[in-house]
């Protein structure tokens, strides 16, 4: 499991001043991205798309309390094989002073394809090294 802080900011929210509902999504984007970084992905190269690229296929978040700007939070990130060209991202997301609270929970599937002929391949060994380091 990878762990990421961020804390809310005047951005993130809507006009009744909580996390828009697609900006969660964005946060666990961001996770996602650092917990790239942390293996040791150049994300610069990984997002290229140029020979490689990995869309996320399918996304969900459920909102279980409201996000506020200043809010610090937990994003908990735990990624899983789905088949050998594919895999799912579980997010769940916490405060950081109240850590045992679940606020939001959110999945993304991402499927890794041949960018120029739009064919689905097996993940590349930095995604496998990727899901060794934070699959539980």
């Amino acid at each position: 499991m990878f762990i990421y802080l961020r804390t809310v900011r005047f951005q993130d929210t809507d006009a009744a001043g909580v996390v828009y509902f697609a900006n969660g999504l964005t946060l666990c984007h961001e996770a996602y991205e650092a917990s790239l970084a942390e293996s040791g992905i150049p994300l610069r190269s990984f997002f290229s798309g140029a020979i490689v690229a990995v869309p996320i296929v399918h996304a969900s978040i459920d909102f279980l309390q409201p996000l506020y700007c200043g809010d610090r939070l937990l994003i908990h990130l735990t990624p899983k094989l789905s088949t050998p060209f594919s895999f799912e991202i579980a997010y769940q997301l916490r405060l950081q002073n109240q850590p045992e609270q679940l606020i939001s929970r959110a999945t993304t599937r991402h499927v890794c394809i041949n960018a120029a002929q739009q064919s689905k391949i097996a993940l590349i060994p930095e995604l496998m090294h990727w899901l060794d380091q934070w699959q539980v």
